[in-house]
C-alpha cells in the first residue's frame, strides 16, 4: 500500500468517533425504526465529502480509488438497537461521559464498532493501489435478524471476499460463531377430567420427549464452539387445574456449531422426538474462518487472541468468509445502563487500522 494522501492522528480519529457515537446514542434507532440514525451516518460521510449510497436504512460506501477488478473487504456493523429495558437508571438516549466511560443505549452493541469502523474507513479512503477495495456498510435490523438489513443489501455490494463484522469482542477475533435454529413443538394428547385416569396426558408425554432431547449428545463437537446447545425456552399447556389439556406447546432455542448445518441439526432433533416440530427458519447458520487466513494471522501477530462466539450476529446471513471483531464486551450488550470505555474505542480504531495495513 502506498503512503496515504490524508493521514489522521489516532487521537483525532478517536475524538471524532466519540462525537459521532454521542449523536447516535441521542437518536433512538430500534429495529425497523432506524431512519433518523441512518441520516446521521449519511451526514457523517457527506461532511467528509465521501460518496455515499443508501438502500432503505442501510448506508454504504466504497474507497475513493475503487477498482472493479479487485476483490473487496467489507467493514460491516449495525446501527439498530434493542429497546431499553426497565432496569435503566440513566436516560438511555442521553449520552453521559463519566469515569472514562460513555453511557447510552447501543454504545457497546454495536455503536462503538460502528464509529471505529467509520473512522477506519475514513483513514483508508484516499489510499491508492490497495490490494483490495474497502467497502463499509452500516446496516439495519441486525437485532431482529430482519430481512431489510445486510441480507437485502449484500447483493448490491461489489465482490466481497471477506467481511469484518463489528460486534463487541474486546478486539479479539471471533473466528467461529454459533448459528441459531428456533423450533416450535407440539405434543398432542387426549383431553379429560383430571379426576379420571389418562395414559395419554399431553404434558407428561411432552416432558418425556423434552427430557430426551435436552440430554441428547450430538456426535460431532466443534474445536472452537463445542457442542450443539439445545435450550427449552417456552412451555405452554393447560388452562384449568381439573382439565387434562389436549396439547402441550414448547419452543427450543438451538445454538448450532460449524460441524452442522441448521437443517442437519433439525433432522437429528426430529429423529429423537415424537412431538410435531416446526422450524421457524434455516437462515441463521454457523460460520467459521480458517485460522490461517491472512486477516486472522495479522491479528494474531498483533497479540490478539481467537475464540468461538456463542452469540449470533449478521455473520449468520453474510454469504462469504467473515470474522467478528469489535470494541466492547458482549456481556454488556442489552444490559441496563449500557456503556463503552473511551479507551476501547481508541483501541478498536488502532487494531482495525493495524490489521488492515498488513492486508491492504
Amino acid at each position: 500500500m502506498k503512503e496515504l494522501k490524508s493521514v489522521f492522528s489516532r487521537e483525532e480519529l478517536a475524538e471524532n468517533a466519540v462525537k459521532l457515537l454521542k449523536k447516535l446514542i441521542a437518536t433512538p434507532s430500534m429495529s425497523r425504526d432506524e431512519y433518523n440514525a441512518s441520516l446521521i451516518i449519511e451526514g457523517f460521510f457527506n461532511e467528509h465529502q465521501l460518496t455515499v449510497n443508501r438502500f432503505k436504512n442501510n448506508i454504504w460506501a466504497t474507497n475513493k480509488h475503487f477498482d472493479a477488478g479487485k476483490p473487496s473487504i467489507l467493514l460491516n456493523t449495525h446501527h439498530d438497537t434493542v429497546k431499553p429495558n426497565k432496569a435503566y437508571t440513566l436516560d438511555p438516549f442521553i449520552p453521559v461521559e463519566k469515569d472514562g466511560k460513555l453511557f447510552g443505549l447501543g454504545s457497546n452493541d454495536a455503536g462503538a464498532s460502528l464509529v471505529a469502523m467509520a473512522q477506519t474507513f475514513l483513514y483508508f479512503y484516499e489510499a491508492e493501489d490497495l490490494s483490495h477495495n474497502l467497502v463499509i456498510a452500516l446496516t439495519a435490523e441486525e437485532e431482529i435478524s430482519g430481512l431489510d438489513g445486510i441480507e437485502a443489501l449484500f447483493p448490491q455490494l461489489p465482490n466481497v471476499e471477506l467481511a469484518i463484522v463489528g460486534e463487541p469482542t474486546k478486539m479479539n477475533l471471533a473466528i467461529a460463531e454459533k448459528g441459531l435454529l428456533v423450533i416450535d413443538g407440539e405434543m398432542l394428547g387426549t383431553p379429560s377430567h383430571a379426576a379420571h385416569p389418562n395414559d395419554d396426558n399431553a404434558i407428561v408425554k411432552c416432558m418425556k420427549d423434552l427430557q430426551n432431547i435436552l440430554y441428547f449428545k450430538f456426535p460431532k463437537v466443534s474445536d472452537y464452539l463445542g457442542e450443539v446447545k439445545v435450550t427449552l425456552s417456552v412451555l405452554n399447556a393447560g388452562t384449568q387445574h381439573n382439565v387434562v389439556p389436549e396439547k402441550c406447546n414448547f419452543t427450543l432455542d438451538v445454538r448450532v456449531t460449524d460441524e452442522y448445518t441448521n437443517r442437519e441439526v433439525f433432522e437429528i432433533i426430529q429423529s429423537q422426538m415424537k412431538s410435531k416440530l416446526t422450524p421457524r427458519s434455516f437462515r441463521l447458520n454457523s460460520s467459521k474462518i480458517d485460522v490461517n487466513h491472512p486477516f486472522v494471522q495479522a491479528g494474531l501477530a498483533l497479540g490478539r487472541t481467537t475464540y468461538g462466539s456463542p452469540t449470533s450476529s449478521d455473520q449468520a446471513i453474510i454469504p462469504c468468509t467473515s470474522v467478528k471483531l469489535g470494541p466492547g464486551d458482549s456481556l454488556r450488550s442489552h444490559t441496563a445502563d449500557e456503556f463503552i470505555y473511551i479507551d476501547e474505542i481508541r483501541e478498536g480504531i488502532d487494531v482495525y487500522i493495524k490489521i488492515l495495513e498488513k492486508i491492504l
